[in-house]
């Protein structure tokens, strides 16, 4: 058993906060256990979810993308549940990469259980994300809050998403708990819920629920999908103008700026903040 002290960092992208555990040669089990009990915010560090920091040659998961990318990003929800990607935390992992001397300002790629994703990290702390492509499923469901219902929009960002568009956001309710949808079907592993409300032109604001952490003050790939059913709701489409769609999409955590292209390849822009580092009990692991 190892009983040495385990290095962690603490860090947030608007918000959306997570645990960074540096492990380049994949030497720690993480049982979804031990990861909620990190993630608890009153007996653990506290975080949305935790970012396990992997070479990827080193992570069985990763070893085909290691040609790419040389590092992985083992996200993990609060609940200690494995996800497929997670954009806040892509930003916050190459935040930590290049203040760790891993990577320098500039181009780099991060391995994600949601494929290979482009970074690049300006002067300044503001970091871009190349988020990949949406796709629309044509399946969409109902969300009830209180009594009311609104049609949400399909949109997968390598994860699953339920996008609606409210009058208000406190109609979104308290957002502990899954807001209930149907047909359940169409979501069988789950899914992150979007309520989004008109801020001005290309202007929007959201609250999310997300799968596995209950409300969340932000999430980078759900501004992604809000954005893309915002442009398609506003008839505009990149690929068939020709002409990139640029959302600013409020937070309670902070703002993002989400571009999608004529290609399909949807960017995303923000902050990236390490906030504290020190080391974790290893009967931590253990409990």
């Amino acid at each position: 058993m190892n009983t040495s002290p385990i290095a962690f960092l603490k860090g947030h992208g608007t918000e959306n906060d997570f645990v960074i555990v540096p492990d380049p040669d994949n030497a720690l089990d993480l049982p979804a256990p031990v990861v909620a009990g990190l993630c608890d915010r009153r007996a653990g560090i506290g975080g949305d979810g935790l970012l396990h920091v992997v070479r990827s040659a080193a992570h069985p998961e990763a070893k085909a993308m290691a040609g790419e990318a040389e590092w992985f990003m083992d996200y993990r929800n609060g609940d200690g549940s494995i996800a497929e990607m997670c954009g806040n935390g892509v930003r916050v992992f190459a935040g930590y990469l290049e203040r760790a001397g891993l990577v320098e300002e500039g181009d780099l790629a991060v391995a994600t259980r949601g494929g290979v994703k482009k970074v690049h990290i300006a002067k300044g702390g503001e970091i871009t994300v190349s988020m990949g492509r949406a796709l629309l499923p044509e399946a969409g469901v109902t969300v009830s809050v209180d009594g009311r219902s609104w049609p949400a929009r399909n949109v997968n960002m390598g994860n699953p998403h339920a996008v609606a568009f409210v009058a208000d956001l406190e109609h979104a309710g308290e957002l502990r708990s899954v807001p209930p949808f149907s047909p359940a079907e169409v979501y069988p592993d789950g899914v992150n819920i979007e309520f989004v409300v008109d801020r001005g032109p290309a202007h929007v604001a959201m609250r999310v629920h997300e799968r596995g952490a209950g409300e969340t003050r932000s999430c980078g790939t759900g501004a992604c999908a809000v954005a893309v059913a915002a442009a398609r709701r506003d008839g505009a489409d990149p690929a068939v103008t020709g002409t990139p769609a640029t959302y600013t999409v409020d937070l309670p955590g902070g703002t993002l700026v989400i571009t999608e292209y004529p290609d399909g390849e949807i960017e995303m822009t923000g902050p990236a903040v390490i906030v504290a580092e020190g080391v974790i009990d290893p009967s931590l692991l253990t409990a």
